[in-house]
């Protein structure tokens, strides 16, 4: 378990509800954690939209001051710099989608490069355009990668095709997954699958999503 866990893929890849429901199972295991919104691009699906969920949780959420309202500024909050240096906390973090939303990262990778323990976590969606195939998703992750400054140390495959997704659409995109995997030599962490097809993956390392009724293997 690293200290700082980043997760960034492309647009629709569902980063961000990986990276809630990541927090969330965290707090349950007995971790202090905090979670911070770094997409200053797409202001319709943050982390924000679980606030409730975490606040529950006793989780704190950092994010911009314009969230989830009709002004959508490209700011972060000063209380991020305390995100990334104060070693009290575990924190998790929603990179904005692709190279764009990475820029954002670029101003914090000094502090997690000298602490060296983090996990900077590619998330793929084999049904989302630009990211069908594993050699697809490899260029899209050295983009996320030339602009944040920050190199993945891992994968999970999120592939779905929302509440249509059945347990055969999961089970084909472990091949590209797996291809994925071989082609950057970095490990596969979870699958995710929507939570009425968990007893399909039975046996296999999974993460329990929560949020938008999906779950997967950890």
């Amino acid at each position: 378990m690293k200290r700082i866990t980043l997760f960034a893929g492309h647009y629709g890849s569902g980063k961000t509800n990986i990276a809630v429901n990541y927090a969330l199972k965290m707090s349950r295991e007995g971790y202090k954690v905090k979670i911070a919104d770094l997409d200053i691009v797409n202001p319709y699906f943050r982390t924000k939209d679980s606030a409730a969920e975490l606040e529950k949780a006793g989780i704190e959420l950092i994010s911009p001051e314009y969230a989830n309202s009709n002004v959508d500024l490209p700011a972060l909050p000063q209380e991020l710099y305390g995100l990334v240096q104060n070693k009290e906390f575990y924190a998790i973090m929603d990179i904005g989608g692709d190279e764009r939303g990475a820029l954002a990262l670029g101003r914090y990778r000094p502090y997690i490069l000298e602490e060296n323990n983090y996990e900077m976590v590619f998330v793929a969606n084999f049904y989302r355009p630009l990211t069908r195939t594993a050699g697809e998703a490899v260029e899209v992750m050295r983009e996320i990668e030339t602009a944040g400054g920050i190199p993945f140390t891992a994968i999970v495959n999120n592939s779905n095709l929302g509440e249509e997704t059945t347990a055969a659409d999961v089970k084909r995109s472990e091949a590209e997954i797996k291809r994925l995997s071989e082609l950057t030599s970095l490990p596969v962490l979870f699958t995710s699958v929507k939570e009425d097809l968990a007893e399909d993956f039975k046996g296999e390392d999974i993460l329990t999503l929560t949020l938008q009724k999906k779950i997967g293997n950890f």
